[in-house]
């Protein structure tokens, strides 16, 4: 089967792996790079280079297997919308993202995302966007069982700047989590590099394990018998960073289901009812990527953790500061 995409002005100057994952989300990118190296995507007639900047009026043209065609997209009014508005204006979306709802399609995720949902509810407040155009899309990424803020850009100025500012980390995220075991101190660091998350086998086999630069700070807000409750913020954005640091100093989240401790997280299923891991992006602050105006957004801790909290014997406090870890707590709150 034989797809074809012409350039248009607004989606020039991107690379053609970023074109075309924007156009073919359901076919896995490992797939996509192997189409690029097996001369399956040309350009112009001539043969693709996976980091080509592409040019207006370009035309590009991919064979692909009839199962990799992309399903038909279900009607905007058939899409639901399980996230809730944070923010929003015409650059920007600020979403509060339920646990379980994966940001994007890929590999074992099935139903919805919450791009189907973003695009579907933008279609049904009347933006209509031209096919090959830029679409409300996610500027960063958060864990399918990690609940909290997600910014989603609705421009591609706008995703353009937010893709900057979150590379050199301008942007301030604060995250809330539950940790196995008590702690001495009331906030410190971890300093630990950590092996890149999709290096290929290729490259290991080249260069050995690629070991990233990786800094997380947290600070204790309450702790009970056998847990405590943490405020971590992150200076560098790697996959899974504080859920690999916490269980690397042996502190793993609590109901982390790929780093965590298993037997305890089934106890901690019985005793506190808690179905999913307790990790929750509760605040981002950042300038607007158009006016500069700074924006704070704050995501309340649902109630299923805040459930959970109780039973652990922690009380759950409406005042907490997430105004930054070098500073003591304040009265700028998070309203639980």
């Amino acid at each position: 089967m034989r797809l074809d995409f012409k350039v248009s002005p607004d989606a020039a100057g991107q690379r053609l792996d970023k074109f075309l994952r924007r156009r073919l989300e359901n076919l896995p990118l490992s797939h996509l790079y192997k189409l690029v190296r097996t001369k399956k995507v040309r350009v112009n007639g001539a043969r693709a280079d996976i980091a080509q900047l592409l040019a207006p009026g370009d035309e590009i043209t991919v064979h692909v297997l009839q199962a990799d065609k992309p399903p038909p997209q279900k009607p905007a009014a058939a899409v639901g919308q399980d996230f809730g508005i944070l923010y929003e204006d015409e650059h920007i979306l600020a979403c509060d993202k339920p646990a379980g709802l994966a940001i994007h399609p890929g590999s074992g995720i099935t139903g919805e995302t919450l791009v189907d949902q973003v695009r579907a509810y933008s279609e049904r407040q009347g933006l209509h966007i031209p096919e090959g155009e830029f679409r409300p899309s996610p500027a960063h990424r958060l864990d399918r069982e990690t609940s909290g803020v997600v910014l989603v850009a609705k421009t591609r100025q706008a995703m353009v700047r937010l893709t900057e500012m979150f590379t050199r980390g301008e942007a301030e995220k604060s995250y809330l989590a539950l940790a196995k075991g008590r702690f001495q101190k009331e906030e410190g660091s971890i300093d630990l590099r950590l092996p890149e998350h999709q290096q290929s086998a290729a490259s290991k086999s080249e260069r050995g394990v690629n070991m990233q630069k990786a800094l997380t700070r947290w600070r204790k807000l309450e702790g009970g018998a056998e847990t405590t409750l943490l405020e971590l913020a992150i200076e560098t954005g790697r996959t899974h960073q504080i859920r690999r640091h916490l269980a690397a100093i042996g502190h793993p989240v609590v109901g982390d289901a790929r780093y965590g401790d298993f037997p305890f997280n089934r106890q901690m299923q019985r005793q506190l009812g808690l179905k999913r891991m307790f990790l929750h992006s509760a605040r981002l602050s950042l300038s607007h990527p158009l006016s500069g105006k700074r924006l704070t957004l704050v995501s309340p801790l649902p109630g299923d953790l805040r459930a959970a909290l109780t039973r652990a014997g922690i009380q759950w406090k409406t005042e907490l500061s997430l105004k930054g870890l070098g500073e003591r707590p304040t009265a700028r709150n998070l309203r639980g």
